[in-house]
């Protein structure tokens, strides 16, 4: 495939430092630190670049547990079967049989690593089920806080193995070489350390685990960091996105009230898996007769299913009611949960939870291939930034820190053999550099051959930098190919406009209203045109003397009374400094754009994707993918898979974006034409 990149970056300073490695991993959960450890583990200088400190990536938010085929009965096959429901006829199934075959022996390397889960009287592992299984398959520790003793063992490990950390950092940018390829990231390191301000990670290899983007919406269960950073990378890098319109909306998180945004508490599944019922006021059970498994439907059923009641009763949440578990059942199966609960005012014990969606989990991201490359050479992604096509439409429970943990392995192999096969190229041109040397020392001057030696010895020391602490990284980066943004600052690509951080609410309110549980034509197109007004008012105001940018959509600003009208007005906006909040900011706008974007040309209903105004799934037009990339005048590109059937994504496989096959028509012809700033790619 051909790599479209866009030479875009965000807005910021030079890089005033930087270190070199083999890999870069930029995440610290399940998916990142078990990248990062078997990497270091083959000998690769590896370096960890986390958003917060090292324990506080997403995965510690993981309350249900891990999905694998470990009890006695259960198969992978089954396992197979769930997961391919739950996604709604959109999930690759190799990547699923991959996920479902490797599973089982992952979670059992991950408790040689150190992680303790909960284990029956007997000693086996306990198992539970939740939403959308069949089985009892789902492994957990500490009662309801699974995520936070894989955080544990996982940091644990890192720190024994003295990996390179680079704590309360926010990734920038992707660096690459003169070919194209990955040759590093820039960062900002927030506060004071032994680097700080923006610096640069310069390696051949970069992992994207960066988590979710939960925070495009005003209430969610990610935490603040989760601000779509990995997927806005990549696509200004020109990497391909897919299903970003399948965004899940958890269906029992803790309601706190109309008004209540930012991060919510969770009620995990599991305690609906034990036996919890959702009611309403009235104490009615409403799930039973909806779907075969009640309460524990897969999780878009069950949201939908609660919305549509809370529509029915003119509400804004039920209940979830555990009550029959007694003090003794909550305290010990369910402590942080009962915790939450008990901090808002609400006791489990004796009364029932009062529960609503709210965003969860981005089924979809960065498109990659079962070794987790994208379609940047030497750029990965796993975890939840990454579509590797397992979750389909929709995600089956506790499949995502199983996912984390068997991709994170697949893209180590993948970078070890890659670096191994790299040496043994270096080795051998190093051979024929020193025949060739000899030669030449043999016909001519001794002066001469000195200085063929020194002039190749010198280039490559130069190149490779200062290496990180620990091991010395193998292959110097771009020590053949200069790296496009070396130290001349005018070789670094375009900036892109910066939204102003107090437009961040603004983009929130936006999406929730416009593309939350429930989305129409009409939803959808009010909030793409008042993205748009945001997008170009910060192209605005970036242009110099409030030129405009000659390629940003002619877009007014929505009338104070339409929807959207939280966006600014027609005058020339302020424009943003560069700093975290506002580099935050750009990354919601530009993801928030894609899932606009591709959620209003799926003209259906499927999975966590819920359009009032086409309510019926349509498998003769849309059992297939939505891929969106970012071209260089800033512009959506989108194009239609021809199949359900992921496709190669690996640059050296995919087949030319440019010869990309046309989207077909739908049998009811569209009535939302996409914004002026969205393209479909169709057969030339």
């Amino acid at each position: 495939m051909r790599h479209h990149a866009t030479g875009i970056r965000l807005t910021a300073p030079a890089p005033g430092w930087s270190i070199d490695a083999d890999v870069v991993v930029v995440g610290s959960g399940v998916a990142g630190l078990t990248a990062a450890l078997r990497c270091a583990a083959a000998g690769l200088a590896t370096v960890v670049v986390t958003k917060a400190r090292l324990d506080d990536g997403s995965t510690r938010w993981a309350q249900g547990g891990i999905a694998a085929a470990l009890g006695e009965g259960d198969t992978p096959e089954q396992h197979l079967d769930d997961t391919l429901v739950a996604g709604a006829g959109l999930c690759d199934e190799d990547a699923v049989r991959t996920l479902v075959t490797e599973g089982p022996d992952a979670v059992r390397r991950l408790i040689g690593a150190g992680a303790r889960f909960d284990t029956t009287d007997g000693g086996e592992i306990a198992l539970t089920r939740e939403g959308g299984h069949h089985r009892s398959r789902i492994a957990h520790a500490g009662g309801d806080a699974t995520g936070a003793e894989i955080s544990r063992a996982l940091v644990a490990a890192v720190r024994e193995a003295a990996l390179r950390t680079i704590e309360n950092a926010l990734v920038l940018d992707l660096l690459t070489d003169a070919d194209g390829r990955t040759a590093g990231v820039t960062l900002h390191v927030m506060g004071e350390g032994r680097h700080d301000g923006v610096g640069a990670v310069r390696a051949p290899a970069v992992v994207l685990a960066t988590g979710g983007m939960g925070q495009v919406f005003s209430a969610t269960t990610n935490p603040a960091v989760s601000t779509g950073d990995g997927v806005a990378l990549a696509l200004r890098a020109g990497a391909e996105v897919s299903d970003l319109e399948f965004v899940q909306f958890h269906p029992t998180v803790l309601y706190l009230g109309a008004d209540s945004e930012g991060q919510q508490p969770l009620v995990s599944e599991a305690v609906r898996g034990e036996g919890a019922h959702l009611v309403d006021a009235s104490g009615a059970r409403f799930m039973v007769g909806q779907h075969e498994l009640a309460e524990l439907a897969p999780r878009d059923i069950v949201a939908k299913a609660i919305t549509r009641r809370m529509e029915l009763h003119g509400t804004e949440h039920m209940y979830l009611d555990a009550r029959h578990f007694g003090a003794d059942m909550w305290e010990r199966r369910f402590p942080t949960i009962l915790a939450a609960c008990r901090a808002h005012g609400i006791d489990p014990v004796t009364e029932p939870i009062p529960v609503a969606p709210a965003a969860h989990y981005a089924s979809g991201g960065v498109r990659t291939d079962l070794r987790g490359r994208t379609t940047v050479p030497g750029l990965y992604a796993c975890g939840e930034v990454a579509c590797t096509g397992v979750h389909g439409a929709n995600r089956l429970a506790s499949n995502s820190l199983l996912e984390g943990l068997v991709f994170a392995e697949r893209i180590a192999t993948d970078i070890v053999e890659r670096a191994n096969d790299a040496e043994h190229v270096n080795d051998a041109e190093r051979a024929n550099d020193t025949a060739q040397t000899q030669g030449v020392a043999q016909t001519n001057d001794t002066a001469q051959t000195n200085g063929v030696a020194q002039t190749g010895s010198t280039a490559r020391a130069d190149d490779a930098g200062p290496a990180a602490e620990g091991t010395a990284p193998r292959t110097p980066v771009a020590a053949d190919r200069p790296l496009a943004a070396a130290a001349d600052p005018a070789a670094l690509p375009a900036p892109s406009p910066l939204l102003d951080p107090e437009q961040r609410g603004t983009v929130q309110r936006i999406m929730t209203r416009g593309a939350g549980v429930l989305r129409s034509a009409e939803s959808l197109a009010a909030a793409a045109d008042a993205l748009e007004a945001l997008h170009d008012g910060a192209v605005r105001a970036a242009a110099p003397d409030g030129a405009r940018d000659a390629d940003a959509p002619d877009a007014d600003a929505p009338d104070a009374d339409a929807p959207g009208a939280d966006a600014p007005d027609a005058d020339r906006p302020k424009p943003a400094e560069p700093g975290v909040e506002a580099w935050e900011a750009t990354n919601l706008l530009l993801v928030s754009r894609v899932l606009v974007a591709a959620a209003r040309r799926r003209e259906e209903t499927r999975g966590c994707h819920w359009r009032e105004d086409r309510p019926e799934r349509d498998d003769e037009n849309w059992r297939r993918h939505l891929v969106v990339r970012l071209t260089s005048e800033r512009r959506l590109v989108l194009r239609r898979t021809e199949t359900a059937a992921f496709g190669p994504v690996s640059p050296a496989q995919a087949p030319d974006c440019a010869a990309a096959s046309p989207i077909p028509p739908t049998t009811t012809p569209t009535t939302d034409p996409p914004p002026a700033d969205v393209t479909e790619e169709s057969q030339p």
